[in-house]
């Protein structure tokens, strides 16, 4: 929460996203039997963890959003993975481990009015064997009823 007390509906947001992935995503990933790092946020305490980055943008609405009064988002996690033999993997693992939480919570926790993927990006390494590895990239589209503050 910001410091006078005021929770922006943006912070809303990309609280929320934070939740499911470090909650919801890393559940589903303890019921499979291959490991995948999980999603930390802030202090890593562990060496197996990934950290994605989150940006969040406001998009254009479309002439019904307007008319009820919605405002729309785009929000963009970034998942940039360390070089290893199973990195395609990882990042097959995290899209669809997102897709299946995001399918079950698609109001993130009451935050929105309604949170759906629009893009899976996999990026392999330019060069294998460089030190680089795969990567990810989810875009989704957030719509929340017209408010200041969330708070």
């Amino acid at each position: 929460m910001s410091d006078n007390q005021i929770l922006f509906i943006e912070e809303a947001i990309t609280g929320a996203v934070k939740r499911l992935l470090t909650g919801r995503v890393n559940e589903i990933f303890q019921n499979w039997e291959f490991l995948i790092p999980v999603i930390e946020f802030g202090n890593i305490g562990s060496g197996y963890a990934t950290v994605p980055v989150i940006i969040l943008s406001g998009c254009e609405r479309t002439e019904k959003e307007r008319i009820i009064r919605l405002d729309a988002y785009s929000l963009t996690i970034s998942f940039s993975l360390q070089e290893h033999q199973d990195g395609e993997l990882y990042c097959y693992g995290y899209a669809h481990a997102f897709r299946k939480a995001l399918g079950e919570d698609v109001t993130l926790g009451g935050v929105a009015d309604r949170a759906v993927i629009t893009g899976k990006k996999y990026i392999p390494p330019k060069k294998p064997n460089c030190g680089e590895g795969w990567g990810l990239v989810l875009t989704l589209r957030i719509t929340v009823e017209g408010t200041v503050y969330a708070g």
